[in-house]
């Protein structure tokens, strides 16, 4: 009976995600605002920069809501936000203001996405503490996948009913199935557990001690893990960016193969989720994020040396893989050196990286693409900033067996 409750909470917690998560399908709706409001394409695009930027800075207080009030609470309020913040942007659209599609859209919008990202992660973790990874992929896997779910649907619905309206519909549809899976998402009593699960899930963090989000902040294993979070999501949301114009630029890709191409890789970076997060409950977290980087490197070489449009975007799809496992594999990593106490809490103070990661990452490659006409110095940069992160990561990988060394001996 436990195990079915446990499984239903993380089926309410993937289709919660689900509902967020089309925020990745933005730039179907790019066009046509631009043609009919006669706004720039580049304005419009900036929706989804504010957006992401308000959910990554918001998230780190929605978390601490999360411990306070409870993830139902927590996700009644971002279903709120978001359902509105949807609907606003039919009206913004409607009576052509771009200050409202900012507000609605990239705040409004923003601020659902925190508290609706942080609301089932941190409460699925504790449910599953013999199978964290695996939990927190299915969850944010649901995130990851949404476009392919959104992209048709508001397609469709702008055929048929018109851009404005589509909003309209799409924002009533998220707030109903945001508030009906939110009261499902709640943490478990401590008699929910089988016993041997909440053994596991008792066991001694990193740190050997359960830490309050203000404490894990103060650490160094907090900085570490913002800093390969922050490097990680640089690389993806970069390359995510830009990863058509790139292989058009880089290699005789054509641009239609290259459309294909960017939905190939929007599966990887789907399944990418799930895959290494359940890789990393066998193998471990800190082993894991090593792994990541090391791929990382390897694909980025192999993107500026081998110019065959099939190795390059084979390169691209592993990359995005990584960049996905990045998502799915820092909560239950939070978990594993801070304990489950605040987790909701310190989640959600990881996720600012986030936010700086969705500015600094395109901005970058952008600007160095129309300065230097290549992108082969973002390529080198982004190396070397995974050379540190999988250093970082190295390090506090030999922190955990060593650990574990003295804890045997105890």
């Amino acid at each position: 009976m436990h195990s079915f409750k446990r499984y239903g909470i993380a089926i309410a917690g993937v289709v919660f995600h689900l509902m967020i998560g089309g925020v990745y399908a933005w730039s179907v709706f790019t066009k046509p605002i631009a043609q009919q409001t006669g706004w720039q394409e580049a304005s419009v695009s900036f929706a989804f920069s504010l957006a992401i930027f308000f959910l990554g800075m918001s998230a780190a207080f929605m978390g601490r809501l999360v411990e306070k009030f409870g993830p139902a609470t927590v996700g009644t309020i971002s279903s709120i936000f978001y359902g509105s913040g949807i609907a606003l942007t039919g009206v913004a659209i409607q009576v052509h203001q771009l200050w409202l599609l900012y507000l609605a859209y990239g705040v409004i919008g923003g601020l659902g996405l925190g508290s609706g990202y942080v609301t089932p992660v941190s409460t699925i973790v504790r449910w599953f503490p013999d199978k964290r990874g695996l939990a927190t992929g299915l969850a944010i896997m649901g995130f990851g996948f949404a476009a392919l779910l959104t992209g048709p649907l508001a397609l469709r619905l702008i055929m048929t009913i018109g851009l404005a309206n589509a909003f309209y519909v799409l924002g009533l549809f998220y707030f109903v199935v945001m508030i009906i899976t939110a009261q499902f998402i709640r943490k478990p009593h401590p008699h929910e557990l089988p016993a041997v699960i909440a053994n596991n899930a008792s066991r001694v963090s990193l740190t050997n001690q359960s830490m309050t989000a203000n404490e894990a902040v103060r650490t160094r294993w907090f900085a570490c893990l913002w800093f390969m979070f922050f490097i990680n999501i640089t690389t993806g949301i970069g390359l995510v960016s830009a990863a058509s114009p790139m292989a058009q630029s880089m290699t005789s890709m054509t641009a239609a193969a290259a459309a294909v191409m960017v939905g190939i890789i929007g599966l990887f970076n789907g399944f990418g989720r799930l895959a290494w997060a359940t890789l990393s409950d066998y193998i471990g977290r800190p082993l894991t994020y090593s792994l990541i980087f090391i791929l990382d490197i390897i694909m980025l070489v192999i993107l500026i040396f081998f110019k065959q449009p099939f190795i390059f975007a084979v390169a691209l799809c592993l990359l995005m893989s990584c960049y996905g496992a990045g998502f799915s594999v820092i909560p239950a990593y939070l978990s594993d050196v801070f304990s489950t106490k605040e987790l909701g809490a310190i989640h959600g103070y990881v996720l600012t990286a986030w936010a700086a990661a969705g500015m600094v990452g395109p901005v970058l490659l952008s600007w160095t693409h129309q300065i230097l006409h290549n992108y082969y110095v973002t390529l080198i940069a982004f190396i070397i900033i995974d050379l540190i992160a999988m250093i970082i990561s190295i390090r506090i990988q030999k922190g955990f067996v060593t650990n574990q060394s003295v804890e045997s001996v105890r």
